[in-house]
């Protein structure tokens, strides 16, 4: 199953402030807030939604399609996305633009502040995914992850119009998009990928009901942060996988990213939706051990223990033989 996943492709630049931002905020001043936070160290670490989860994707022998727009600095990331078995042949190269920047500062609670400056990525709404799928002789799904927003509509649109299976994921996006847009972006998903917070502001912008929203997607997949993901599926019991335990708690930029990679992967295996899940998680608690969002090693040996302690001896079985 070939799988292309569009998005944003940029650099994360993450900061640790020692505090607790809630401290630091004044009830009746939070309409002229001015801060500055000394902050304890900073990480520059390769980022953006689209090559975070084609990292991934690339690290359990996926061999995912990044979809996206960088800037002339793009060369060394690259580099390193094709090293980890990402097919980087359709990012489109701007010429007078930079790779998009993502800045993020984490306080002691793990509440997280963050800027983004798009950069190359506006250009991404020039990208046509037909292009992409002669280049590579056909798509069987597009993940359309957070991006400059006519991009996003823009693939929306030619996946309806060309029959390509598509996936829904607004994440950061959600934020400024209005309910027409968000409907425009999520009828006839196959998969409409949220965090809760996120359910719930697509139901209020939209007007939909729960039951609204399953009628017009294939599956709707839930991440419920340490509880671990509820899916759902019209006139069908939810089905809820919980997360392996954790070793540690390092930083939780990218985990959501990673939770789609290790489900990205399963569909491209033809996995139950179940083991897609538990991969998901699986993944996403190694980013959270890790500060950065493609800095951890998926380590065979080491992946297939975890997995069994977590999910039990069949499903490993049944994982081992995709793992690279």
């Amino acid at each position: 199953m070939r799988i292309a996943v569009s998005g944003s492709i940029a650099t994360d630049h993450l900061m640790t402030f020692p505090g607790r931002f809630a401290d630091q905020l004044v009830g009746d001043q939070l309409h002229t807030v001015s801060l500055s936070f000394l902050v304890d160290g900073l990480e520059v670490r390769r980022g953006g939604v689209a090559a975070n989860i084609c990292f991934g994707m690339g690290q359990l022998g996926a061999r995912p399609v990044l979809v996206g727009s960088a800037g002339a600095d793009f060369g060394e990331y690259r580099a390193w996305l094709d090293r980890h078995g990402v097919d980087t042949g359709s990012v489109r190269i701007s010429e007078m633009l930079h790779t998009a920047r993502f800045i993020c500062t984490t306080d002691s609670d793990h509440n997280q502040i963050g800027s983004f400056y798009t950069g190359a990525m506006s250009e991404a709404r020039l990208i046509e995914l037909k292009s992409v799928a002669d280049r590579v002789g056909g798509l069987d799904l597009v993940h359309i992850g957070a991006d400059d927003p006519e991009a996003m509509m823009r693939h929306t649109e030619e996946c309806r119009t060309r029959g390509i299976p598509f996936a829904a994921d607004f994440s950061q996006q959600l934020a400024r998009m209005d309910g027409e847009e968000i409907r425009g972006l999520t009828e006839g998903a196959a998969y409409l990928f949220s965090n809760e917070y996120e359910n719930a502001l697509i139901e209020s912008k939209t007007g939909w009901t729960s039951q609204q929203v399953l009628d017009v997607v294939g599956t709707r997949i839930t991440t419920l942060g340490a509880r671990g993901v509820r899916i759902e599926r019209a006139g069908e019991s939810p089905l809820e996988v919980g997360c392996p335990e954790e070793e540690r708690k390092a930083d939780p930029t990218g985990v959501g990213d990673a939770f789609r990679a290790g489900f990205l992967s399963g569909l491209a295996w033809g996995a139950s939706q179940e083991r897609c899940a538990q991969l998901g998680c699986m993944l996403a608690t190694l980013v959270i051990e890790t500060v950065g969002t493609q800095e951890y090693e998926l380590r065979r040996g080491a992946f297939l223990e975890r997995f069994a302690k977590a999910y039990g001896p069949q499903a490993a079985d049944e994982v081992r033989g995709h793992l690279p």
